[in-house]
């Protein structure tokens, strides 16, 4: 009993470790400079995706699969940054900057996990464009609202499975170091185990392949045979591919370089100085939460005329209103 009750009290103290995040750079100094400037882009990043999703919601013509999935990059967007900034706002107003050990590795769980998904997503509306664009007449049976339900229960759940395993694994190994080279938890952390287990390894290989390289495959695939069909048809087939197809592959662009980014600093961790470490580390929690709304809000044209229409009404013009009556 005396046993058992003190592998309990190690392991509850093991999860409340304290870990220092050592990113920063003059935080002391800039500390009201990170402050707003996060801030700033915070609140950008949740307008902005709210936007998104408040005008895929109330209009029913954009009720279609693409802008659906588009909808859950949004969500996804909201919950990543969710899961970064509040804590990021406590630590550069706090006077030691250090997160447990249980709430970095949930951290580091919604980041990878809501990374998977956005690829998984992406995968999904690569397949909705092929689909159209390919296959038009076989469009409403295959891209039916369960093939849809389908796709995004997979997006949200495949990812967070597999994460989940990695995470109770990550779990039971012992910490010999406790700075984290960084500003928010991510698989740096395992840099501060004594030894890493083989079988965390081969999981994260097999998770990286599961939920990035395969989807990333499967979207040049698809493109590829978008841009064959649309090359040999009209120029209105050229048209439609260009302007769904290539919001897309921006989206997909950037968000692979920024996971590129996380992979490099996780490996080059000793040999990148502090200040290039803080410029990758924020680049990967802005762009994409931030540029993905803003990409699609400009480049899909139905978003872009409902925005149009919003920002019309919002104003207290007397011609604005008028038109915007007749908009209606």
């Amino acid at each position: 009993m005396f046993i058992f009750s003190l592998n309990i009290n190690l392991e509850v103290n093991e999860t409340q470790t304290l870990i220092t995040l050592g990113g920063y750079v003059d935080v002391v100094k800039y500390r009201y400079v990170y402050f707003v400037l996060w801030l700033i882009v915070y609140v950008l990043i949740l307008c902005c995706n709210c936007t998104i999703i408040y005008i895929i919601w109330i209009h029913r013509n954009l009720h279609e699969p693409m802008y659906i999935f588009i909808a859950a990059l949004s969500l996804n967007s909201l919950l990543f940054s969710t899961a970064i900034y509040p804590k990021l706002f406590m630590d550069v107003l706090s006077h030691r900057q250090s997160v447990s050990r249980a709430t970095c590795m949930l951290q580091s769980f919604f980041f990878y996990t809501l990374g998977g998904s956005d690829f998984i997503l992406l995968s999904a509306m690569a397949f909705d464009r092929y689909v159209s664009i390919c296959k038009p007449l076989q469009y409403a049976t295959t891209m039916s609202t369960t093939s849809v339900t389908i796709f995004l229960v997979l997006g949200w759940l495949l990812p967070a499975c597999q994460m989940m395993v990695a995470t109770v694994i990550s779990a039971k190994q012992k910490l010999c170091h406790f700075t984290l080279a960084g500003i928010f938890c991510n698989n740096s952390i395992q840099r501060l185990y004594c030894v890493k287990p083989r079988i965390l390894t081969v999981w994260s290989l097999f998770v990286l392949t599961n939920i990035t390289f395969i989807p990333v495959l499967f979207i040049l695939f698809t493109y590829i045979k978008i841009l064959m069909v649309a090359y040999r048809s009209c120029r209105e087939v050229r048209k439609k591919a260009a302007e769904t197809c290539l919001p897309h592959l921006m989206v997909l662009i950037s968000f692979s370089c920024l996971c590129g980014f996380d992979v490099i600093i996780a490996r080059l961790d000793s040999d990148l100085s502090k200040t290039v470490r803080l410029i990758m580390s924020l680049q990967i929690v802005v762009y994409n939460p931030l540029f993905n709304p803003i990409i699609y809000g400009v480049k899909m044209k139905e978003i872009w005329k409902h925005i149009k229409r919003l920002l019309l009404c919002g104003t207290h013009h007397p011609i604005s209103q008028k038109r915007c009556e007749r908009s209606r």
